[in-house]
């Protein structure tokens, strides 16, 4: 496997339904440096994750008490930034999952997984180790995404509830981002918004006003890493804010920085070191 690598791999069809995409990052640092620390956003999305290489830690922004995670994670939908701590042979296989995937599975209470994460061991038992093993003993990227593909299938086969329209509506959210009204989606889910806003909860974990939120800060982000010569105000604009100060309101909330301050931060990033960006 290369060296460094930041890929997006898509799933086959019949994954699509329950899989975004499958997020590759590779980075293997000399020992006579530190490798730079990831200045981690809120995302709109749930992940199990593989660290088949060294650990990771992570630590909130405000702290440097670092916390190592398990070699396979569940994490929810983080609303809070994020400090982590890559190692120096590293490589983490992301499945990035559609909103509701871990509930319609059974693999973990949502709500109780916004801003944490658990041992994807306690979630999954006996056939994720398995899984694991398998993947530290493998070196061809393709060998180890098919592997996955086929865990995964297994536990839909086993595991899987039903779509529901709240499993649609939260993909079509992602879709269009802030381009539809929860009073719309509710209506053509056949729920009140109340009803709506509950079961969405429920589901993804977060308000759809929230999920909204953070989809809209995500494309702000990526677009600035995109085209960095755009100016702010342009963002703000493209990505459906109000104007420049309502940009800078999210990008507080979200990172606790104002948006050139926070640019600053991700240059320093271990993709910006190998010329590299989360686009």
């Amino acid at each position: 496997m290369e060296p460094v690598l930041l890929k997006d791999i898509y799933p086959g069809v019949a994954l699509q339904e329950y899989v975004q995409k499958y997020q590759v990052i590779r980075f293997v640092f000399d020992t006579a440096v530190v490798p730079p620390v990831k200045f981690h956003t809120p995302r709109p999305e749930h992940t199990i994750t593989f660290y088949t290489r060294d650990a990771q830690r992570f630590s909130p922004v405000r702290s440097d008490h670092a916390i190592t995670y398990p070699h396979c994670v569940v994490n929810g939908i983080y609303t809070i930034p994020l400090k982590r701590y890559g190692g120096y042979d590293f490589l983490a296989i992301k499945v990035v999952l559609q909103p509701t995937t871990l509930s319609r599975l059974r693999i973990a209470e949502v709500k109780e997984l916004t801003d944490t994460f658990k041992d994807a061991r306690d979630c999954l038992g006996i056939e994720l180790s398995v899984l694991q093993e398998k993947l530290f003993r493998m070196n061809e990227l393709r060998s180890m995404i098919s592997t996955i593909e086929v865990f995964l299938l297994d536990l839909i086969k086993k595991r899987c509830k039903p779509a529901e329209p709240i499993d649609k509506a939260s993909i079509y959210l992602i879709r269009h981002e802030n381009r539809v009204s929860i009073d719309w989606l509710a209506d053509q889910s056949c729920l009140s918004v109340r009803q709506f806003i509950r079961r969405f909860e429920e589901q993804v974990g977060v308000s759809p006003k929230m999920f909204q939120k953070i989809l809209r800060f995500d494309r702000a982000y990526r677009l600035k890493n995109n085209h960095p010569e755009l100016d702010w105000l342009h963002i703000a604009l493209a990505c459906g804010y109000y104007d420049y100060q309502h940009l800078v309101k999210d990008f507080k909330e979200f990172t606790n920085l104002t948006p050139p301050a926070f640019y600053e931060v991700e240059k320093a990033s271990p993709e910006r070191t190998f010329a590299l960006h989360e686009g």
